[in-house]
């Protein structure tokens, strides 16, 4: 069985090329293969992920179910998601993104063929529930490859782009689950979403290898001369749960950090998953409509990313933090506006969209990174992964809580609670506000062991 299983472990390291020409023609070549082949999965991972949002009138519609009923499933989804992100993240450190990634996405593919058959809520949440375990696959191998192959100075930026790359899937789902909804029914939104999936899969599979070590290219922080700024320890050999320890969940910043992007993806869940049902029910738009302009949404949370990115490289030289409550204080403003708009004015709400699209994706991109830099590039998927289970926890708030709110205290209540969410996230983030940042000096103790080693760069902070 373990033979069986083998291609899932990391690629080992190979001699290094000592052809420095060759060394950056190569380094030029596979920075832009990885990048673009885990911007495309990420991207269709959320096409399957993103599917049940646009079929939720079609469920109320045809099955009856209730705004809480659809909560469950979406919690379901959340804590699923967010359980698997946390234990695919410590994994992932020790396997091989090429083939974890990949295989994740064939199987949420399935899972969304199995979906658009169901007609009961069991089964509805079994396999949504299956759906966000195996969502969970894609997230952690995209923080391993950007931290084995960006360099601390460029990778807000890099970073800022790939995470576009949800907002990509999150754009194009709307147009194609809407018109699925429209034109064929509700279960093609879950059907075509799917197939895509399971090709876009396969394509991981091709696209995708490990670290640079494993093609015979050196360190990035060598390539780039270009080291952190976090105080550097001895290294040790360290298992898993030693990492995990030691590293993450020892860390005080680590909670701030995971507590405040609870309350981010509160926001951003909230947003993304109720807005075009309250467009709907609120507002007068046809399904299609709404689609139309939670389409926005997705657009600007593109350039959010980029922004956020770029500034946090380029104006806070490396600090992440200031920039993530920058947006975050701005996202409240285009809550409130967006709330208060009148009915039947898609430019007004297709542009407040995209504020709020554009403001709450530089956070929910940026604090998911900050653990990454600051455990090292040995532990970022269990890092990336602590966060990111207790934000789907705040994810799964966003869902059956918010759902019970909406049908108890109306919208009103369900503005009013993600106001407070959006005001918590701000104010948690206020004392790591100096957290990060570039060092132009190589720090002695960094070095680069076997890529199967498992040892951790960065000492935790107290």
């Amino acid at each position: 069985m373990k033979k069986f299983f083998s291609f899932l472990r990391p690629a080992p390291p190979i001699e290094e090329i000592q052809d420095q020409a060759e060394v950056k023609k190569k380094y030029q070549y596979w920075r832009w293969r990885t990048f673009y082949g885990m911007y495309v999965g990420y991207a269709f991972y959320y096409f399957s992920r993103k599917s049940f949002t646009f079929a939720m009138p079609g469920l109320i519609q045809d099955l009856g179910f209730t705004k809480g009923d659809l909560g469950i499933l979406a919690s379901i989804l959340s804590l699923s998601y967010g359980a698997s992100k946390f234990l695919s993240g410590i994994v992932s450190d020790r396997s091989n993104p090429r083939f974890f990634m990949g295989i994740g996405l064939i199987l949420t593919g399935i899972l969304n063929f199995l979906f658009g058959f169901s007609s009961s809520i069991f089964f509805f949440a079994l396999f949504w529930g299956l759906n966000g375990y195996f969502q969970g696959f894609g997230w952690p191998p995209c923080a391993r490859l950007l931290t084995h192959w960006y360099s601390q100075k460029e990778r807000g930026t890099w970073w800022g782009f790939w995470n576009s790359s949800h907002s990509v899937g999150g754009a194009l789902i709307p147009l194609v689950a809407g018109c699925c909804c429209k034109f064929l029914g509700w279960r093609y939104a879950m059907f075509i979403p799917g197939s895509l999936c399971i090709m876009v899969g396969f394509f991981l599979i091709n696209r995708l290898r490990d670290t640079p070590r494993s093609l015979g290219l050196p360190p990035i922080e060598k390539f780039k001369n270009d080291y952190p700024a976090q105080k550097v320890g001895e290294e040790k050999d360290l298992n898993p749960k030693k990492i995990l320890f030691d590293h993450v969940l020892k860390n005080k910043t680590m909670w701030i950090l995971a507590i405040s992007y609870f309350f981010v993806y509160i926001v951003r869940i909230a947003i993304g998953d109720w807005s075009a049902l309250y467009l709907v029910e609120t507002k007068g738009y046809d399904t299609l409509a709404a689609a139309a302009c939670v389409f926005w949404f997705e657009i600007g949370g593109i350039l959010g990313s980029l922004v956020a990115g770029w500034a946090s490289d380029k104006v806070f030289k490396g600090k992440r933090v200031p920039v993530c409550i920058l947006f975050s204080a701005a996202v409240l403003i285009a809550l409130l506006a967006f709330w208060n708009t009148p009915a039947l004015m898609p430019l007004i709400d297709s542009a407040l969209m995209f504020s709020i699209g554009f403001f709450i994706f530089g956070p929910q991109m940026l604090v998911g990174m900050i653990p990454a830099e600051l455990a090292g590039k040995k532990a970022a998927g269990a890092a990336t992964g602590f966060v990111g289970l207790v934000a789907y926890i705040g994810a799964a708030t966003a869902g059956y809580p918010l759902g019970l709110i909406s049908d108890h205290f109306g919208w009103k209540g369900f503005f009013l609670a993600i106001g407070v969410g959006g005001i918590l996230s701000v104010l948690l983030l206020l004392p790591v506000i100096r957290v990060g940042g570039h060092s132009k000096d190589e720090p002695e103790a960094l070095i680069d062991n076997d890529d199967d080693d498992p040892t951790i760069e960065v000492e935790p902070s107290n």
